[in-house]
């Protein structure tokens, strides 16, 4: 095949019009589950405190019909105090008239298209805060305060690698939970490991409902052999599925939600 001489090609035109479509296609990985979930309440201070109380253990309770009080009281503890401090986020940007006012494809107004933008990134940067391993810090002159995530709260079902055995850490405090530090060895995770977080956290006055999981360790949970045959009805003219995740886990102590988070962390 062979270019007649003196041809004109489209690479060789001068003043061809640009074929640029007016739309911005935006890929945007939001994440935002435990903003969403979590309950809210207000703060008036830097240092946030709740009350925090507990049932004594039960035990053998038997009483004489008709006996009077006596003067033996059971003794008692008073709530204890847990606090987070607050963190401020924040995200800058500077638009010149001169960009606003020019035409461009996709929007109308880029100060509009950056407000927008910067507080989706601000969403995840929140939701990235809130799970992750940060501890507590009152910050100072020039440093800025940090919330305690919710790795660092973990108290008594806190789950090594290589054991399920509980490994408690600080957890509730007065002055906010530092960061859990992580151990040297690593392992894969394991429904024993599993089971026993779930355990810890039900001895510990609390039902678990929701497992968030990282990409990495949502394949893990895929694999536990709990789920490996199931079934599911077709109709005659529709094709099986192949059945090769799982949206809930069911333990002893009852059913957990799998949410996959972007922000999670993967080990």
């Amino acid at each position: 095949m062979a270019i007649i001489t003196n041809t004109v090609q489209a690479s060789g035109i001068t003043g061809a019009r640009e074929d640029l479509e007016d739309v911005i296609a935006d890929l945007y990985p939001d994440e935002s589950f435990a903003q969403t979930t979590l309950d809210k309440v207000d703060a008036s201070a830097v240092y946030h405190e709740w009350l925090l109380d507990s049932l004594a253990a039960p035990g053998s309770n038997i009483t004489v019909d008709g006996d009077d009080l006596g003067t033996s009281y059971a003794s008692y503890t008073q709530p204890t105090r847990a606090g987070n401090y607050t963190q401020i986020l924040r995200k800058n940007f500077a638009i010149s008239g001169t960009s606003d006012a020019i035409a461009k494809a996709g929007r109308r107004r880029e100060t509009a298209r950056q407000l927008v933008k910067q507080m989706r990134e601000l969403k995840n940067d929140f939701e990235y805060a809130l799970v992750r391993n940060q501890g507590a810090s009152a910050g100072g002159a020039s440093t800025g305060r940090s919330l305690a995530s919710m790795e660092s709260w973990l108290a008594t079902n806190a789950i090594k690698a290589t054991t399920t055995a509980s490994a408690a850490t600080t957890g509730f405090t007065a002055g906010g939970a530092p960061a859990p530090t992580d151990g040297t060895t690593t392992g894969a995770l394991t429904e024993a490991n599993l089971k026993s977080a779930i355990q810890g956290a039900w001895s510990a006055g609390g039902n678990p409902s929701v497992i968030l999981t990282s990409a990495t360790q949502k394949a893990n949970l895929d694999a536990f052999t709990g789920i490996a045959t199931r079934f599911v009805d077709v109709g005659r003219t529709e094709q099986a599925s192949v059945i090769g995740a799982a949206s809930m886990y069911v333990s002893s102590f009852g059913r957990h939600r799998i949410v996959v988070h972007r922000h999670v962390r993967t080990s």
